[in-house]
């Protein structure tokens, strides 16, 4: 394409029907003759000409979806890993095992726990708590601590 082939688009304008034979557009006005699509009233979305509509053919989404998120687990054997004696949310989102502080946390048995460790979670196994008290250490079942809004903080 070159300079000198660019043409100007223009908006056409858009013809005036139903006004008389001579104006060229007159009598049916380019609808054609009878039937729904002369007609002055128009036709609802999703109309299917009588015949049931997609949208009330297809089934309704029953029930609903939960808003409460899942714990994330942690096992025993990582807890060595961890220097300090205490254990809650916020060391173990500090070490990286769990996403942030404010989520719920669930302890679950799985490798040896050889240091005696205070443990603050909100939720664990049976076997784990077993496992925690054979090593000497304690374990605490915590309510998850409440997420700070931000409002919160600047009036503080």
């Amino acid at each position: 394409m070159k300079f000198n082939e660019l043409t100007l688009t223009k908006t056409k304008k858009s013809r005036q029907v139903g006004r008389g034979i001579s104006a060229g557009r007159g009598k049916t006005a380019g609808r054609g003759t009878k039937g729904q699509g002369a007609r002055k009233s128009s036709l609802k979305q999703g109309f299917a000409g009588g015949q049931t509509p997609i949208y009330m053919q297809l089934p309704k989404l029953r029930g609903f979806k939960t808003k409460q998120i899942a714990p994330e687990n942690i096992y025993t054997g990582q807890l060595d890993a961890i220097k300090g004696v205490v254990i809650d949310n916020k060391v173990l989102a500090e070490t990286g095992l769990v996403s942030n502080p404010h989520v719920n946390v669930k302890l679950i048995s799985k490798g040896e726990l050889k240091s005696k460790k205070t443990v603050k979670v909100q939720a664990a196994s049976a076997s784990a708590k077993a496992a925690i008290e054979a090593a000497g250490g304690q374990l605490e079942i915590v309510t998850r601590a409440p997420r700070i809004s931000k409002k919160a903080k600047t009036e503080a």
